[in-house]
């Protein structure tokens, strides 16, 4: 029995952000099992100073094409579930992540990688990216947060892009309110940095908070995600930031 391949991932953190790099780049950045597991590590654990999350890919073809094909093989339910719950559990915590997230797509951007798109805050893209989500023409359903999909662009398109499985170009995805922004590639790090920079001046305390709260609102009733928000905005005082900061505004203003 062979051994499983290394995951394909590079890491490093530069002024506070942790770059997760998927970085097969001859296969498009194809996620097998073991970078499911090995970026949950790294979401879940970020490591000590680290106050955001930003995903990209190798190369300058695919942000990620998804899961590799050949990791479908020879599959009967039990493996497909425990497959499909290192997916789950993936972008599960970086939706969940009390970090902020974004997804710097910097070519095609398919499947469990669209997943993951839409499941960070913040989606910088190249303006020569191909989105799409082919799973129903290997024979599969879409899942997991392809669930979010209708939340960004409607119910209409969301099914049209599911069920046909087609490509669709960052223009067309920018329009329908996808995206954060869509710049040519000479200017897709400068416009990320600086985008995030806006996001990560704010305290660690307020921006966990209100990812809480965008949890609750996505998955309960309005009167339950008020509630829930009376208790986020009592409970940020908890943290001597949350006063400092408050002090430091207050004088900004005298």
């Amino acid at each position: 029995m062979t051994d499983a391949p290394a995951p394909a991932v590079a890491t490093h953190v530069a002024d506070g952000v942790r770059h997760i790099t998927f970085d097969r780049p001859a296969k498009l950045n194809a996620l097998t099992a073991a970078e499911l597991v090995e970026v949950t590590r790294l979401v879940t654990d970020p490591g000590p100073g680290v106050r955001a999350l930003v995903f990209t890919g190798s190369g300058d073809r695919a942000f990620s094409a998804g899961m590799h094909v050949d990791s479908f093989a020879g599959f009967d339910p039990a493996a497909a579930r425990a497959l499909i719950g290192k997916v789950r559990d993936f972008v599960g915590a970086v939706r969940t992540s009390p970090l902020p997230t974004m997804a710097v797509v910097n070519g095609y951007c398919l499947g469990a990688a669209f997943e993951l798109a839409l499941a960070c805050d913040l989606r910088v893209s190249v303006d020569t990216a191909g989105y799409g989500l082919p799973e129903v023409k290997v024979g599969i359903p879409s899942v997991v947060d392809a669930a979010l999909l209708q939340e960004h662009v409607g119910l209409a398109w969301a099914k049209e892009i599911i069920l046909t499985g087609d490509l669709y170009e960052a223009a067309t995805m920018d329009r329908l309110g996808m995206l954060n922004r869509v710049v040519p590639r000479d200017r897709l790090e400068e416009t990320a940095t600086e985008l995030l920079g806006k996001v990560t001046r704010h305290t660690p305390t307020v921006l966990a908070s209100q990812k809480r709260l965008f949890e609750t609102w996505q998955n309960t009733a309005l009167r339950v995600g008020i509630e829930a928000s009376v208790e986020e905005f009592a409970r940020v005082f908890e943290a001597e930031e949350t006063r400092d900061q408050v002090e430091r505004h207050r004088a900004s203003l005298r």
